[in-house]
């Protein structure tokens, strides 16, 4: 869900969507700017050229009776005559210090300014300007009277006609009105076909994230259909190229690993036999080592326990090829995990080394074999690398998670810890101390009581397979790092160093479980 809503809020059909409707925005705003200004100037332009012309040919006709000097009712008879031929506009005509206007009632002095006046008076065409009154537009045009004789002076009459450009205000404000109404439609059908397009676009997107999401969870077999001859089709193409690369290589990876593991487990057992030789011929020289010269007996002594550890390696190579060929099945059964540990530890002589602190009646089912396995790899690893004492703690502790920190199955667990109190197991060492083969020996010394040879770095890697066929699962960790072991007095860790590895598994299991 959060995937998706990251995907609805940031991904690529909504920019798609967010960049059609921008730009259809942008384009019909842009439309409507110039469309008003375009339509606004043609309408002004249009209603300017006809005051000019009407009033131009007006002022001509009637000033050809008109006599100069006028006086004031004849400047009067002159403005009205020219108000009724331009369609009763107001007039005013000035004549020096005379003014007229064609209606007396009106207000002219502030809709004609001082620099249209002062135009008009020292020119010889028409001038116009518009003017705000009132919040109201008007049309000013303003023009010298001269005389028709040949050298056109100016007579000093001079005549104005103020128009009322509301009409034309209305008109152009209806125009930006009807544009911006169709702006509506055209970001909805911007909206459309982005939708459209982006489910165009994004249709193969999503059939390439799908293929990508089975060939990540393992499905090398995913592949897409390439359709077309686009950017996207090379991209599906690729990918089938890279799918098929993939599954080759996975293919060579996996007959190989098949080989090494037929190969490890056929070396296993052809070693099997002359091993059984050699242990025989060391048991019977180790015996009689007492009557030996002192190198002879040193000698027999440590092919006695060369051919042991040859032995237990070969038994360990033998039991992760099984694991690895998934030919291991539990015998499981109902067990009394303290009595468990303490039989493993006794049969190899362990007692005395181990302090434990298990909790008694605790019963799982188990296979005792494999349990003793686990006990004896942590156990043996622990007195091998770490330093006394060693302290096996058994108990049961109900958990939320499953034993790998996921989401899983809770419930009581049975927990097994052995720690030592050794120089511990770095950070870094911790993330591959349940490798094959890999060993920590430069952070964790030998114990001086190790009797037992160097380990083979197979012990924790078997230990930690056993313990996921029972459905669980092994952690290490630094003494520091766990607050509840007990040290050799039975008190808290304290600022002690040491090793601790953790068994986890569940106490009761489900029939399909230990199936």
């Amino acid at each position: 869900m959060k995937r998706r809503s990251r995907r609805l809020v940031g991904g690529l059909r909504l920019r798609l969507v967010v960049a059609f409707i921008l730009v259809a925005l942008v384009s019909a705003v842009t439309s409507t700017a110039l469309a008003y200004r375009d339509a606004r100037t043609a309408v002004l332009q249009r209603t300017q050229n006809t005051a000019v012309h009407d009033l131009r040919e007006q002022v001509e006709e009637v000033a050809a009776d008109f006599d100069i000097p006028p006086d004031q009712r004849s400047l009067s008879r002159f403005a009205a005559k020219v108000s009724d031929g331009i369609g009763a506009r107001l007039v005013v005509a000035r004549y020096q210090d005379r003014v007229a206007v064609s209606d007396s009632r009106a207000e002219t002095e502030e809709r004609i300014t001082p620099e249209l006046r002062t135009a008009v008076h020292i020119g010889d065409e028409a001038r116009f300007q518009r003017v705000m009154w009132r919040g109201e537009p008007y049309l000013v045009v303003g023009m010298p009277v001269k005389y028709a004789d040949g050298d056109r002076r100016a007579s000093g009459l001079e005549v104005f006609s103020i128009g009322d450009l509301r009409a034309e205000r209305d008109d152009t404000a209806a125009l930006l009105d009807s544009v911006r109404a169709g702006t509506v439609p055209v970001v909805l059908l911007a909206a459309v076909l982005a939708l459209l397009a982006a489910g165009t676009v994004l249709r193969p997107v999503r059939k390439l994230g799908r293929a990508t999401r089975e060939l990540a969870a393992g499905d090398l077999g995913s592949r897409v259909a390439v359709t077309g001859h686009d950017e996207l089709a090379d991209l599906a193409r690729t990918f089938n190229e890279t799918a098929d690369a993939l599954q080759a290589s996975d293919a060579e990876l996996r007959e190989q690993e098949a080989r090494a593991r037929r190969f490890v487990a056929d070396v296993s057992h052809e070693l099997r036999t002359p091993l059984a030789a050699m242990t025989m011929v060391a048991t019977v020289l180790e015996e009689d080592a007492d009557q030996l010269p002192p190198d002879a007996a040193r000698a027999a002594r440590t092919v006695g326990a060369e051919t042991a550890r040859l032995a237990r390696l070969v038994e360990d190579l033998m039991e992760i090829s099984r694991f690895d060929a998934k030919a291991v099945r539990l015998n499981a059964a109902e067990t009394d995990l303290a009595d468990t540990v303490r039989a493993s530890l006794a049969l190899r002589g362990w007692t005395d080394r181990v302090r434990t602190h298990l909790d008694e009646g605790v019963r799982a089912v188990v296979d005792r074999r494999r349990v003793d396995v686990i006990v004896a790899n942590l156990v043996g690893n622990a007195l091998r690398h770490g330093a006394p004492p060693v302290t096996v703690t058994l108990r049961t502790e109900r958990r939320d998670r499953a034993a790998d920190g996921t989401d899983g199955a809770g419930g009581e667990w049975v927990t097994l810890e052995v720690a030592d109190h050794g120089p511990g197991i770095p950070a870094q060492a911790r993330e591959r101390v349940f490798d094959r083969f890999y060993k920590a020996d430069e952070s964790r010394t030998r114990g001086a009581a190790d009797d037992s040879g160097q380990g083979s770095g197979l012990g924790t890697a078997i230990a930690l397979e056993n313990a996921r066929l029972h459905g669980g699962t092994i952690d290490v960790s630094d003494v520091s790092d766990v607050s509840d072991v007990s040290d050799a007095s039975g008190t808290g860790g304290g600022s002690r160093r040491g090793a601790v590895f953790t068994l986890r598994i569940p106490l009761r299991r489900t029939e399909e479980e230990a199936e």
